[in-house]
């Protein structure tokens, strides 16, 4: 277990901490990215729209993030105090290993139910901010509302207390789950490989970004198999993965 203070002014600590991390983590990925973006114009995804929403975005994001925190601390804090059904136990290279997928799955599923939800007639007036970014850039990822972002990011909080998840697993997830998702929402392919297409599951940011060019498609996070067997992927996902697994090798001009 990792020790955290006890107490609500330890609690308080906790978040203020995590808040300090993410946005971090948002600015430093985000920043990386509109560097490679002004250097690699071919990775281009969506080659007509252009977005003018990205100091709208930021303002959104460093709010939202409050709360993604605060759900990170929480469950860690509630974890480490004693309020989950089970405490985690020791970690070795293979447990880490299993958890870390163990949690990568249960998320994905969570996201994907939780989003699909978001997307509903009842819904997505609590989401439609998120997708105000129909050309999405780096600073978009955690530009959404409280009910949008919650329903997508309360994972964190629920999850240590439901499941034996070490702490470190968590916190090593969640890093991984904000540069992810900020690379998803960069709008130029840099990670299509075969690998992000039919026959394996995962995704690249083409997937996220034919999210919100469409609305009503590719729901998933990390994988692609609930929208597969949900039968929500868009029909064009393999082909325009395939298509975009070599724009940085033939460069602006065509070929390499």
């Amino acid at each position: 277990m990792i020790p955290l203070p006890s107490g609500w002014p330890g609690f308080l600590a906790v978040w203020a901490a995590a808040y300090v991390v993410l946005v971090l983590l948002y600015l430093g990925f985000g920043l990386a990215l509109v560097a490679a973006n002004r250097r690699h114009p071919e990775a281009r995804i969506q080659k007509v729209r252009r977005s003018d929403r990205a100091a709208a975005e930021i303002r959104q994001s460093l709010l939202a993030l409050v709360w993604v925190a605060g759900y990170v601390a929480g469950g860690l804090w509630l974890q480490a105090n004693g309020y989950a059904l089970f405490q985690p136990g020791e970690l070795t290279l293979l447990s880490f290993l299993g958890w870390f997928l163990v949690s990568a799955i249960a998320y994905d599923t969570w996201f994907y139910w939780f989003h699909r939800a978001m997307h509903t007639r009842a819904l997505f007036r609590f989401h439609a901010l998120h997708h105000r970014s129909v050309t999405p850039t780096p600073w978009a990822n955690n530009s959404d509302g409280f009910l949008g972002t919650a329903a997508e990011q309360a994972y964190f909080l629920v999850a240590p207390l439901l499941l034996p998840i070490p702490p470190l697993v968590l916190i090593l997830h969640k890093i991984y789950d904000q540069a992810s998702g900020v690379i998803g929402h960069c709008g130029y392919e840099y990670v299509a490989s075969p690998g992000a297409r039919r026959p394996w599951p995962l995704v690249c940011t083409t997937f996220h970004d034919l999210h919100h060019s469409n609305f009503r498609c590719n729901f998933s996070n990390t994988f692609s198999v609930w929208d597969r067997a949900m039968g929500t992927l868009h029909p064009s996902y393999d082909r325009k993965v395939e298509e975009m697994e070599h724009p940085l090798r033939e460069g602006p001009g065509g070929a390499a």
